[in-house]
């Protein structure tokens, strides 16, 4: 959106020093800077403030300051702390849109109901939705901040690593919509135990005005239980008899694409989805329970969730030309994910399957126990587990230490044979796709 230096100033508390000028976004890396925003130094392990003189140079039009700036060269908003500025500049932001603001929130699948809803919305609003999983305190407000001017749909992802974040997170987004996908436990490592996940995620449920609108899986009582705690409407979805939105005949092709029936109040009609995965199924309802609530008729649904593309590392299918099939899903991991993704493996057509896992982070105390429950998971679907860096598979799998072990462990891969890589953030395991791909070709 497009600010004044003067109403930057207004939003964040601070002092205009300079020239008044107008910022078209924000972004606090000075790498990615484009002309004509306002850049934003964080101060974490490095001071961003290093960084104003590349941001200038990348063409930023204005910076946010909360120490003195000799001679930057473009006009200077001081503040008292430049995070808080930013929040205040995503509150400043909301306020100019005038439709639906939808929060995503859950343990699993938010960032794909993200992507997903978005693009159903997009059919008949313009829609903004944040990058990638962008979904703490920086990345929620500069989404709000960077949606274009004319914006009539906003949907952002909620993350949360300890009770009151999410709150945190409502105060600046104020949302009329909260969707809740599922609560799980991962993170227990931050949030102790599953209760205090639950309170968590239903701050966003807390959150919504009465005329809003909540979203819940009625798969989940820890999730339906949320209800009472909003005088918003509510809209249920999955697979329980009690789901307002829900859906049947569901079927999943060669290439991991399901379709099946969508049942909703105003209407049921066949959805085809690019979206890989069967588990998909259950974000795509969650999508259109929301985009039903707010008007959009079933046709419009099933042609966005039919066009959607999920964000990149999830249940990405390639082929090598030697006929490999590598199924990409190492953006992250946790339990339910991860049971999904070997499902998903174990239903591609072919001969060996084999899964290239990493650790599944932040499980506290449960890790040990989740871990091996993996490794049974993946033996009972005939699947064999190359483990890096991760002992707590256990006996099951085949333990390397690092990307390149793993390469060699997997060996000489043939047509039909089919690889899962799939790990928690933190261990990076894309590298191991992209190592297959780059040495044997793809398609």
């Amino acid at each position: 959106m497009q600010f004044t230096a003067t109403e930057v100033a207004a939003a964040t508390g601070g002092r205009l020093i300079g020239p008044d000028t107008t910022v078209s976004g924000a972004g606090i890396d000075s790498r990615t800077i484009t002309a004509g925003q306002l850049f934003v130094p964080i101060v974490a392990a490095r001071d961003g403030h290093e960084f104003i003189p590349t941001a200038v140079a990348a063409g930023a039009s204005a910076t946010l300051a909360s120490t003195p700036v000799d001679d930057p060269g473009v006009t200077v908003v001081e503040v008292d702390d430049t995070a808080t500025a930013l929040a205040r500049l995503g509150t400043a932001a909301r306020a100019r849109v005038t439709g639906p603001v939808i929060g995503v929130t859950g343990s699993v699948g938010k960032t794909s109901t993200k992507d997903l809803l978005a693009r159903v919305l997009s059919t008949e609003l313009r829609t903004a939705a944040n990058e990638r999983s962008f979904n703490n305190e920086l990345g929620l407000p500069l989404t709000l901040f960077n949606a274009p001017d004319d914006t009539e749909a906003v949907v952002v992802e909620m993350g949360a690593r300890g009770v009151g974040h999410i709150a945190t997170l409502c105060e600046i987004a104020h949302p009329t919509i909260g969707v809740v996908t599922r609560v799980d436990g991962v993170h227990l490592e931050l949030f102790g135990d599953i209760a205090s996940i639950v309170q968590a995620k239903g701050e966003l449920i807390a959150s919504l005005p009465d005329d809003g609108l909540a979203v819940l899986n009625a798969d989940q009582a820890e999730v339906v239980s949320m209800a009472a705690r909003t005088s918003a409407r509510v809209i249920a979805y999955g697979s329980a008899p009690t789901a307002d939105v829900r859906a049947t005949d569901i079927r999943v092709d060669a290439e991991l694409r399901p379709t099946f029936v969508l049942h909703t109040p105003w209407g049921s009609i066949e959805v085809s989805m690019q979206a890989r995965g069967r588990h998909q199924v259950h974000n795509a309802l969650a999508a259109a329970a929301v985009a039903g609530g707010i008007g959009l008729g079933v046709d419009r649904i099933a042609e966005g969730l039919s066009g959607a593309a999920i964000s990149g590392l999830r249940m990405e299918l390639s082929r090598t030309d030697s006929g490999v099939q590598i199924l990409n899903d190492s953006y992250n991991a946790n339990p339910t994910s991860m049971v999904a993704a070997l499902e998903a493996l174990a239903g591609l057509t072919g001969n060996r399957k084999l899964a290239v896992l990493g650790v599944m982070a932040e499980l506290g105390g449960t890790a040990r126990a989740e871990h091996l429950a993996i490794s049974d998971r993946a033996a009972e679907l005939g699947i064999d587990v190359i483990a890096v860096d991760a002992p707590d598979y256990g006996p099951r799998a085949t333990h390397v230490a690092d990307i390149d072990d793993a390469v060699l462990a997997l060996g000489d891969l043939g047509d039909g044979d089919a690889v899962l890589v799939k790990g928690s953030r933190v261990a990076a395991l894309e590298r191991v796709a992209q190592a297959l791909l780059t040495t044997t070709g793809a398609h």
